[in-house]
């Protein structure tokens, strides 16, 4: 039988310190968003959220929603929950017949950003929200994110 080495306990230390610092990135789910008076949780005034309730005038965290073309609202809906569920770093936490609540995972650190659609019956469209949960500046990741989004609709047809 081997000896272990000395250099194992410090290969384990060495490994958990790494596993937990990566997981240190996740934070803790927010408790504080959602639906309120039929619209999405307000982006805080740092610039790692962008939202389509925000003011137009607000460049840094305004999304223009998705307007839908002349879709039945249910594809539409059924397709954005589809899109969400082949994305490998996405994980629908929260859904229902009007509200996604997704959170999606960077692959190296592992840092987590809530992302929310809200069904607009009323105005044909989707309302848009993402936020990072740690950091300050998200260098446009989640406004990038929720285009990219758009753009496979666009691709279908679903939205203009």
């Amino acid at each position: 039988m081997t000896k272990p080495s000395a250099k194992t306990p410090i290969s384990i230390a060495s490994l958990l310190l790494s596993a937990s610092l990566l997981t240190a990135c996740t934070g803790t789910r927010p408790v504080d968003i959602g639906i309120s008076g039929n619209q999405l949780t307000p982006c805080p005034d740092s610039p790692n959220c962008v939202g389509s309730f925000e003011q137009k005038s607000d460049e840094t965290h305004y999304i223009d929603a998705y307007k839908l073309k002349d879709v039945n609202q249910q594809h539409a809906w059924t397709s954005l929950q589809a899109l969400i569920e082949n994305n490998d770093n996405a994980e629908i936490i929260k859904q229902d017949d009007q509200y996604i609540y997704a959170e999606y995972t960077s692959g190296i650190m592992q840092f987590v950003d809530d992302t929310e659609f809200l069904l607009d019956k009323e105005n044909n469209s989707v309302q848009l929200r993402s936020a990072s949960r740690l950091g300050f500046k998200d260098f446009d990741v989640n406004r990038e994110r929720l285009e990219s989004i758009r753009a496979q609709l666009q691709t279908q047809n679903i939205v203009e």
